[in-house]
């Protein structure tokens, strides 16, 4: 199939033009459930006349219908794109970015969406359905999973359709840790019920606040319900979590400027579980907080990734760097600047590597 798209791209561009924006015309459908002429034009930058004419052609085929409300995806539309699925990722040459980024870190697997989530709603929600994709694919009957808060965690949970054939009345979902003091809607607390309810699962939820001193931290830690959920989330099987930019995070836990300044003095340039990491991955400061540790996080069996945009791209790095991760999911826009990092870093290694033999 990819020597075809290869032989395709060469001697019919226009054909393969075609077929990428139609591919992109529908999958931007699929993930708005009802849309109207006006609103998916301006998100794909097309003018609402050659949209027109593009809609027009799939309403014919019977990929889509148009009420008075707007366009949805038919039945015969989604099939089309679960068929057409594989394909894009060549067309789209996510692959090769996949393989370089899997290769170069050693993951187990890399998920690459199309876009960038910073500049569109919908690749965000792609980014969570990839997500939760990932997530059920590796998902048992009677797995723990600990989730983290944010966003991005929210579209996953926004996301989670379990498969008619599977059943996970036995499976767990619970927040890493506390509340962070943002939407609630974005606290792992939320995001864990959420993800259960959407797939038959059973939660339990850690009432406790996200930041902590140590007399509380000590006190909240001998506790029995606490420390009971406590030790239970700390026991998953996976975890899901996102990554965050370093200086962004302390804007967002409210921390104090001595504590921002001790932060940003010692590199970070990451957050992820309550952690930050300078560009090399090493961890730079800790967050005293209920829920995982950095000790779990290594013994856990799969660690899942998610995070999307140009601008969290050395962040993602600097996690990656880490080396905990097994399965990442990132977008378009971040796996081109991981690329040029790695690029860089392959070409400085060669420089060196040069000077050193002379």
């Amino acid at each position: 199939m990819r020597d075809l798209l290869e032989i395709q791209k060469q001697l019919l561009p226009d054909l393969m033009e075609t077929l990428k924006r139609r591919y992109t015309i529908l999958h931007q459908i699929l993930l708005s459930d009802i849309i109207g002429r006006r609103t998916l034009a301006a998100s794909l930058d097309m003018t609402e006349r050659v949209l027109r004419a593009e809609t027009d052609l799939l309403k014919s085929q019977g990929l889509i219908e148009i009420e008075s409300v707007g366009m949805r995806i038919s039945d015969a539309g989604r099939k089309l794109l679960d068929l057409l699925e594989p394909v894009a990722k060549s067309l789209f040459g996510l692959d090769d970015l996949e393989e370089e980024i899997r290769s170069s870190y050693g993951l187990k697997k890399v998920i690459v969406v199309p876009g960038d989530c910073e500049a569109s709603t919908f690749a965000k929600r792609e980014l969570g359905r990839a997500g939760a994709k990932a997530l059920l694919s590796v998902l048992s009957a009677d797995d723990t999973v600990a989730v983290t808060g944010g966003s991005t965690l929210y579209e996953l949970a926004e996301q989670m359709t379990a498969p008619l054939s599977a059943s996970y009345r036995d499976a767990l979902i619970v927040p890493a840790r506390g509340g962070l003091g943002e939407s609630v809607e974005f606290q792992a607390n939320t995001i864990a019920s959420t993800m259960a309810k959407r797939i038959g699962a059973h939660y339990r939820l850690l009432h406790v606040p996200d930041l902590l001193s140590e007399e509380a931290y000590q006190s909240l830690a001998h506790e029995p319900n606490i420390s009971e959920i406590v030790q239970i989330i700390r026991r998953s099987r996976i975890i899901v979590h996102g990554i965050g930019d370093a200086m962004e995070m302390t804007r967002r836990r409210m921390l104090d400027e001595g504590t921002v300044s001790k932060i940003k003095d010692a590199g970070a340039v990451a957050e992820s579980f309550g952690h930050y990491f300078n560009e090399q991955g090493e961890v730079v400061h800790s967050m005293l907080t209920m829920g995982l540790r950095l000790e779990d996080i290594v013994r856990t069996e799969i660690v899942i990734g998610i995070a999307g945009g140009k601008r969290k791209a050395k962040a993602i790095h600097a996690v990656l760097r880490f080396g905990q991760e097994d399965i990442l999911v990132i977008d378009e826009a971040a796996a081109v600047e991981i690329v040029k990092q790695i690029d860089e870093q392959n070409a400085s290694a060669k420089q060196s590597s040069h000077y050193d033999g002379h």
